[in-house]
């Protein structure tokens, strides 16, 4: 295969992405949530220039290893677009920086500032830093892996207090879930990967449902967030070994 056609490949698998990407947040914007959710943000729309050139970097070629986190944090992919996006890892590891305009009635405690957030998100930093750990470069880690959410969407409560999706009513979980799972059965098609990695119980039980047992072999590493006693312990220890026992080990070929 030539250059111009490796070319030609890479731009149409990060348009795929890109596509399947825009389709997900038409449908999940067009859903609306009652209370105890007050709030809603999708940085898909008001970070958007910062998530598409995630995509146009990244995401441009099959990967071994799809890793899905559950949705994005108010101090994480809230402000940058990215996921699991602590400021600084996006900024200067990623090299990921763009304007990013505010959601739709933002909540008072959970200002969206951007690249100029000063609040670090502890999850981010932890799963970028183990990722740089292992990996030094992102070309490295991105040749074979991607990280993606399974929901791109943020629920506050009246309060401020983060509400999960997995915390929904029904109904409510029932449409977010349908667009969700087709959404990552469209990125699973586009990647081709070999594992579906959920970082957390949540994230591999939804990947199960979405894609069955034809696709890829789903797995679960421990979620990195710091209400998790377990992960404050040694998270990154835990989750290496983790991978190892799956033969999903940095030098595993």
């Amino acid at each position: 295969m030539d250059k111009a056609t490796t070319l030609e490949v890479r731009l149409e698998i990060a348009k795929r992405v890109h596509s399947a990407t825009q389709k997900l947040s038409r449908e999940v914007s067009a859903l609306s949530f009652a209370a105890p959710v007050t709030h809603v943000y999708n940085p898909l729309v008001y970070a958007k220039r910062s998530h598409d050139d995630y995509i146009e970097r990244y995401a441009h070629s099959k990967k071994r290893v799809v890793f899905l986190g559950m949705n994005p944090g108010p101090w994480g992919m809230s402000q940058t677009g990215v996921p699991f996006g602590e400021v600084s890892w996006v900024r200067d590891w990623l090299k990921i920086e763009n304007p990013v305009g505010k959601p739709k009635n933002p909540h008072p405690k959970r200002p969206v500032t951007g690249f100029a957030c000063t609040r670090s998100e502890v999850s981010g930093s932890r799963v970028w830093s183990n990722i740089a750990e292992h990996y030094k470069t992102p070309k490295r880690f991105f040749a074979k892996h991607y990280i993606a959410n399974y929901c791109p969407l943020v629920f506050m409560e009246e309060g401020g207090r983060n509400r999960t999706p997995d915390k929904l009513t029904k109904d409510e979980r029932t449409q977010l879930f349908e667009i969700c799972d087709r959404h990552l059965a469209r990125l699973v098609d586009v990647l081709e990967p070999k594992w579906v990695i959920g970082i957390g119980a949540f994230a591999k039980k939804r990947a199960e449902e979405a894609l069955g047992t034809d696709g890829p072999q789903i797995a679960s590493i421990l979620h990195p967030s710091p209400a998790n006693p377990r992960a404050n312990a040694d998270w990154s220890g835990i989750v290496q070994q983790q991978l190892s026992d799956l033969g999903l080990c940095k030098c595993t070929k």
